[in-house]
């Protein structure tokens, strides 16, 4: 059911003139399967929403970062208070205390307080680098989930556009069996009405004239279906295409069949990266924390009608003896994440290179389908000449000649399909290397 669905997806690329789409693109007069995929990469939402995910963790990096750099404040406030220790304290600030103040009743007093702060973390543990080269890591795998969406958005382009041709020539072969068999019913026919033919080779003839036409009338359903298909993959909603067969670029097979640039392997090395960034993060609860301080403050008041400013600077030192080992568990827990990521590694190897070796043996399968399916057609097309002529000769009857139609049909048919496995095939080795359809 994916095979056939991957088929329909292709035909939808032609078009005749350029055509303005849904999403604003404007689609060629001809579409070439490179082209074909070059469009896709540009259209199809998987590509905006690995994007989106880049841009995330971008994003989320440079807050990261943000910690390597001091923090500065500018505050200001203005409140009035009959409260001993805050009217006191306003009264410190702005240079007005003398031996006359009360301390248990020292009045009403307002304070306008105008603060500029800068802190700045010298030390945390190694939290901050640790944080930092976690993100970078992170960044890099959704960069290689991009190339991973890519090169799967490329190969099921590629496959749609094989598809949508071997669909293109079904038609054509049921169109040309249902030619020959209706020339062969007009010949019956005029037998028939001189006696030299009985009436149920003549039904016999007209029967299977009635399924050539039901067999076109599905073949133009599935191409219209592929079509429709790949105009979605495509990422649009409605347009017409039309496909450029000549100018399609024929595809290589692999040199070097291994999996290490499959997006997958390297996305798992770059996530393992932010693993072990975020063990040392976890060592980094454990050890202490050193931050420096500064500031200064303008108080004025206008009950008292003073003012004054004042300053602060330090550096600050604090170290958990003890937090329930909550440090502990931190450290456990990145650690394990990853020893689970070595794991996920060691899993993902053996299954890329299953995924080598199937594609190969069914690249190798195709060849051989293609060679074979080739020598088919040529016999059957021979055969099938012999017996149209046999039986205009009244030689051999009707059914029989329906069986070397009927066969023929079939060798095209499978010709057809191996032709098109032969294409997929070797886009499907390609994808299973972890290399590009076509360069960009």
């Amino acid at each position: 059911m994916r095979s056939m669905q991957t088929v329909l997806l292709l035909s939808l690329l032609l078009s005749t003139g350029n055509i303005t789409t849904a999403t604003g693109s404007t689609l060629p007069e001809s579409l070439t399967v490179q082209a074909a995929v070059s469009f896709a990469l540009r259209g199809n939402p998987d590509n905006a929403i690995a994007q989106q995910r880049i841009a995330q963790a971008k994003a989320y990096a440079a807050m990261v970062s943000s910690a390597n750099y001091p923090v500065f404040n500018l505050s200001a406030e203005y409140g009035q208070t009959n409260n001993p220790m805050y009217s006191f304290g306003n009264i410190l600030n702005q240079g007005e205390f003398d031996d006359t103040i009360d301390f248990n009743d020292p009045g009403r007093t307002d304070n306008l307080q105008v603060k500029a702060a800068v802190n700045y973390r010298l030390y945390n543990g190694g939290q901050n680098s640790a944080s930092k080269t976690s993100a970078k890591a992170h960044v890099a795998a959704m960069e290689s989930r991009l190339i991973g969406v890519h090169q799967q958005l490329s190969f099921e382009v590629v496959k749609t556009y094989h598809a949508v041709v071997q669909a293109k020539e079904m038609v054509k072969v049921h169109q040309q069996a249902l030619d020959s068999i209706s020339a062969s019913f007009l010949v019956g026919k005029a037998k028939y009405d001189l006696g030299d033919l009985l009436k149920q080779d003549l039904l016999n003839l007209e029967l299977q004239q009635s399924t050539a036409r039901e067999d076109l009338i599905i073949a133009r359903h599935n191409l219209e279906l592929s079509k429709r298909s790949l105009l979605n993959l495509l990422g649009e909603k409605d347009g017409t295409i039309k496909l450029n067969e000549q100018d399609s670029i024929e595809q290589l097979p692999p040199e070097n069949k291994n999996y290490l640039n499959r997006s997958e392997l390297i996305t798992l090395q770059r996530l393992k990266d932010a693993a072990v960034a975020n063990v040392k993060k976890a060592y980094g609860y454990k050890r202490p924390k050193i931050d420096t301080f500064a500031s200064y403050q303008f108080d004025n008041g206008w009950e008292l009608e003073g003012n004054g400013d004042s300053w602060i600077a330090g550096v600050r030192v604090n170290y958990n003896l003890y937090d329930g080992h909550n440090g502990s568990s931190k450290i456990a827990i990145a650690r394990t994440q990853l020893q689970e990521l070595e794991a996920r590694i060691n899993k993902t190897e053996l299954a890329l290179s299953l995924d080598i070796q199937q594609a190969d043996l069914y690249y190798q399968q195709a060849n051989e389908r293609l060679t074979i399916t080739g020598k088919m057609v040529g016999v059957a097309k021979e055969a099938t000449r012999l017996a149209r002529i046999r039986f205009k000769e009244g030689v051999i009857l009707s059914s029989e000649l329906i069986d070397y139609e009927t066969r023929l049909s079939d060798a095209q048919a499978r010709h057809l399909n191996a032709n098109a496995s032969h294409q997929v095939a070797i886009a499907n080795l390609r994808r299973a290397c972890g290399l590009d359809q076509f360069s960009r």
